[in-house]
């Protein structure tokens, strides 16, 4: 079995392109999503968000939601606005957003190699999201998010996907949120199967976003599985949508903290406490860190630049010694007392597409107390991370820009 194989995707037809892309299902509630599927009756929000066509106090999670994205979504190949490819194609997925361009491959991966963790994990699931995705597939028959990928150095695919965007595109759409994306058709057996094989000989590829829609694609192939008794492995099933990218094009943003309190203490002696472990310097606006170990801090309307010790970063550790965790555990844990990031309510997350404008914004407001920047995970520290069977610290990496639902599916057998 190949660790990645073509398939025939489920695509707009081409004049239609910009009326069907929409958001991942999961960047927007079901109110904005309401909104922006308002007098579009084609947006792919009609299958990945059905909630929006049935009763506002509709559950989201209720089985008739999941009937009315099938039924959508029928209705949708039946009016001619979706179709189907005759034969297993890659596809070559170009994405450009504010001059940072990334080019990968919308490929099929194979699901054994993700239960055997040649497809990297790096964070846990929840089993409630992950319900909600197999219920979702089973009911659309088909995988319509796909999965964000990584793959290692590989000069020889960045040359074929590189060789195949220059040809005329099959699709090009610039989205609501001004991110241009970009499709191109590979169906000529001989690139197909060079691919293949350049996939083949690599040691693992790593999911970046979408360990729910993976291990949703896993049960889905183990109950199909034992509910086949001419099972082979060729099924479609076997594989689940994604897009795989170069590791090193791909472009993660910091991911920045904030606390709604000091934990009892007075600025001055929470200045004084974290002193301990890091060189607090006053600065005159913005902090937005330049290299590892080094954080922004934005405290009663003035900016700091912090710098833990060195002898605190535990260099053979790729967990601990994520910037992530050294604040958690040498500031967020033992001076503000939030030993559960996942669950305290006394922090929250702010992605840094927001910018540092918006953690100064949730301190002035007097909502929160402190705010933290964070300079931006790497791709060879989640990837140290996942080779190492171990996971990332919750909200460890905010990845930009985002794929769109829609411009390819994977149906199923």
């Amino acid at each position: 079995m190949h660790l990645i194989r073509p398939f025939a995707g489920l695509r707009p037809v081409s004049e239609h392109t910009a009326d069907v892309v929409a958001p991942p299902y999961d960047v927007l509630s079901t109110d904005e999503a309401r909104v922006r599927a308002a007098g579009r009756p084609w947006s792919f929000l009609h299958i990945s968000k059905p909630e929006i066509d049935l009763p506002p106090e509709t559950d989201p999670y209720a089985p008739q939601v999941y009937a009315k994205g099938a039924e959508n979504l029928r209705h949708m190949v039946e009016q001619g606005l979706l179709a189907q490819d005759t034969a297993p194609c890659y596809y070559v997925y170009r994405m450009v957003m504010n001059g940072h361009v990334q080019t990968g491959l919308v490929a099929a991966a194979s699901v054994a190699d993700y239960d055997t963790n040649r497809v990297r994990k790096h964070e846990f699931t929840r089993p409630d999201k992950e319900d909600d995705r197999v219920r979702q597939i089973d009911a659309l028959n088909a995988q319509t998010g796909p999965v964000l990928l990584a793959y290692p150095s590989a000069p020889e695919v960045d040359a074929i996907l590189a060789q195949a965007a220059l040809a005329t595109p099959d699709a090009d759409v610039t989205a609501d949120d001004g991110i241009r994306h970009t499709l191109w058709v590979v169906d000529d057996k001989t690139l197909l199967d060079r691919l293949t094989a350049a996939f083949d000989a690599m040691r693992a590829i790593f999911i970046a976003d979408g360990h729910h829609r993976s291990a949703a694609a896993s049960r889905i192939a183990a109950a199909r599985r034992a509910a086949n008794p001419s099972h082979t492995g060729k099924e479609s099933y076997n594989y689940f949508l994604s897009v795989i990218f170069p590791h090193h094009e791909m472009k993660i943003m910091d991911y920045n903290r904030v606390m709604t309190d000091l934990n009892g203490l007075s600025e001055e002696a929470f200045l004084a406490r974290i002193a301990q472990e890091f060189a607090v310097k006053p600065a005159g606006g913005q902090v937005k860190p330049s290299h590892p170990g080094e954080f922004g801090m934005y405290l009663g309307g003035r900016w700091y630049r912090l710098e833990i010790r060195a002898d605190l970063i535990p260099q053979e550790d790729p967990v601990a010694r994520l910037d992530v965790s050294l604040l958690q555990n040498h500031l967020i844990s033992p001076v503000l007392g939030i030993d559960d990031p996942r669950r305290d309510k006394r922090i929250d997350f702010v992605g840094g597409i927001r910018g540092l404008a918006e953690l100064e914004k949730r301190v002035d407001s007097g909502g929160m107390k402190v705010a933290f920047a964070l300079f931006a995970t790497r791709m060879e520290d989640l990837m140290a991370v996942a080779d190492a069977g171990e996971v990332m610290p919750p909200k460890s990496t905010w990845f930009e820009p985002k794929l769109v639902d829609g411009l390819v599916s994977h149906v199923l057998d």
